[in-house]
């Protein structure tokens, strides 16, 4: 009887260790990389992401956050992800470029006229169709958007009052023709270099100056040698979350909905933080940072920027004029 027992007992228990292999093997890592500091806008965005990945996948999916270029630099992590050895990553819409054209759409100056504007952009039928076609023609997911923030422009040699000011200066830009263009037809010399270059060549002097979204010039500390900060708003910057295809055929049709709905909900919360930010943080580097601030009046930027704008329409093709016409039309 007690043998019996025991075998009876035993076999459950092997039972139970067999019903319960597909759950653990369902268990997945994903890893998502960023090139920030973890306490920077990267790094508190992908914070609220993994709290609702998990919240929704019932923790079968486990986002681990690898900042500071852990895993990869912002510049390889594309073609990382398209290669499959990296699981996801935040990168600035405008290193996105090299690798998918198009999204040089976002990063043509003063395109979107207002948040609103760019909100029914990013939120509505012109930003799905940009996920979609990204993801045919790269392999690589778009996850979400994200937050968008206005660039601001920081030089080490002089306040900027008009575009005069800026002929001559010595501008780092990221490797992106668009914004290379840009700040020629603002009268400046780009030079164009990676980020993980950026924080020393601006701090030897190397360069004069640069633009970044507002909290990253606090995040870096940039405002210690660059003492004069020039509010453009010349720029859109938004980091979207990438994923690989690769990790996303590692899941279930209900599990890809659920890791999609995690990034657009983290990108949605956390764009209501940051909403009332740029200000208070401009403000912060203006008065403890130290910078000294200029407001620009913007007429003649904005006229030089039409012309970037007509520039790369007429070279990059159809696809591209399309996609400007449509962001234009969502304005109206």
């Amino acid at each position: 009887m007690i043998r019996r027992t025991v075998l009876k007992t035993t076999a459950g228990m092997m039972l139970a260790g067999v019903m319960a292999l597909p759950a653990a093997a369902a268990d997945l890592t994903m890893n998502v990389g960023f090139g920030a500091p973890e306490e920077s806008l990267y790094g508190r965005f992908g914070k609220i992401f993994e709290a609702k990945a998990e919240e929704y996948t019932n923790g079968a999916i486990d986002v681990k956050l690898r900042c500071c270029n852990q895993i990869s630099s912002e510049d390889e992590a594309f073609k990382a992800m398209q290669l499959g050895t990296v699981d996801g990553f935040f990168i600035t819409a405008n290193n996105v470029s090299p690798h998918w054209p198009l999204m040089d759409v976002t990063v043509l100056p003063y395109i979107f006229q207002n948040k609103e504007h760019l909100a029914k952009v990013l939120d509505g039928d012109v930003g799905q169709m940009m996920k979609d076609k990204l993801q045919a023609d790269t392999s690589v997911h778009m996850l979400a958007f994200g937050p968008a923030l206005y660039r601001d422009f920081y030089n080490s040699v002089r306040p900027v009052n008009t575009m005069a000011d800026m002929d001559g200066l010595k501008i780092r830009v990221p490797k992106n023709e668009v914004m290379i263009a840009t700040f020629e037809a603002f009268g400046a010399n780009p030079v164009p270099l990676a980020w993980s270059e950026t924080p020393t060549a601006l701090q030897t002097g190397t360069v004069d100056g640069g633009d970044n979204g507002t909290s990253f010039i606090r995040d870096m500390k940039f405002y210690e040698f660059e003492p004069h900060l020039v509010i453009l708003e010349h720029f859109v910057a938004f980091a979207p979350l990438f994923a690989s295809d690769n990790f996303m055929k590692k899941l279930s049709d209900e599990q890809r909905e659920q890791i999609t709905r995690a990034a657009n909900d983290a990108g949605a919360e956390f764009a209501q933080q940051v909403a009332s930010e740029t200000e208070e943080v401009r403000n912060w580097l203006a008065t403890e940072g130290g910078m000294a601030r200029t407001d620009p009046d913007k007429a003649d930027f904005v006229e030089a920027a039409k012309g970037v704008q007509a520039q790369f329409a007429e070279q990059r093709g159809a696809e591209f004029v399309e996609l400007v016409k449509m962001i234009q039309a969502a304005a109206e």
